[in-house]
């Protein structure tokens, strides 16, 4: 970005903790992308909904010096409170950028039914125990998603944040497509190859943490079982 012409570049939007390979945000990112927003006179729009998630240092690009003068953040109730189709959101950044949003949101709609509101205020009342439970639960959900990998021979980043969890196929695959037909057919297991989401994704695999503990136990057994029947 530092060798290219961005004299016409109003926004940069950027994702972290990143969807969807769950890379997680640091402060040394975030000063960069304040100082190259200052410096090239953009906004940076950080989406921000998986802060929460299997994150033990939360972050926001605002924590970081005069990050207000040039970025805004947004969250979602989404996937930090279990509130999707809620379609409960908010954004923060300095009063002039929240002015100019406000003016554009009023001629869209009317805002959200107050009842849903009302809801999401509960929810971000909720005390540190409640999230501390919410990432137990994505935590146990981890561990056979972890065991999937391993089985599978697949290399992963332990330090993955969010709801989902990727892993490099081994070498002997031609492709990830090689993989995933044939523990679709041989195990009966579908797993998200990762071409899906680009040509990055090319030899990646990845696993849901949404699913309930119990089918993620379940795929790992059956496909311990097609090893096991393999060996």
């Amino acid at each position: 970005l530092e060798q290219m012409d961005v004299s016409r570049v109003k926004l940069m939007w950027v994702n972290y903790p990143n969807m969807p390979t769950g890379t997680p945000a640091t402060p040394e990112l975030y000063n960069r992308l304040v100082d190259f927003a200052l410096r090239k006179n953009i906004i940076v729009v950080n989406d921000n909904p998986y802060s929460f998630i299997l994150n033990d240092r939360p972050l926001s690009i605002l924590s970081v010096p005069r990050a207000k003068e040039c970025c805004i953040e947004l969250n979602s109730m989404s996937k930090s409170h279990n509130m999707p189709g809620w379609r409960i959101g908010m954004l923060a950044s300095n009063g002039e950028f929240i002015r100019y949003i406000l003016k554009v949101k009023s001629n869209i709609d009317s805002g959200m039914f107050r009842a849903v509101q009302l809801a999401a205020v509960t929810a971000l009342q909720a005390r540190d125990d409640w999230y501390e439970g919410n990432n137990r639960n994505y935590r146990n959900r981890r561990r056979p998603a972890e065991a999937i990998m391993q089985a599978l021979g697949c290399t992963f980043d332990k330090n993955q944040t969010g709801m989902f969890l990727w892993g490099r196929i081994p070498d002997r695959y031609s492709n990830v497509e090689e993989l995933t037909e044939k523990i679709l057919h041989e195990a009966r297991v579908f797993i998200v190859p990762g071409f899906i989401f680009g040509s990055n994704g090319a030899r990646y695999i990845r696993i849901s943490l949404c699913c309930k503990e119990e089918k993620l136990e379940e795929a790992l057994g059956r496909i311990k079982e097609l090893k096991r029947v393999e060996s």
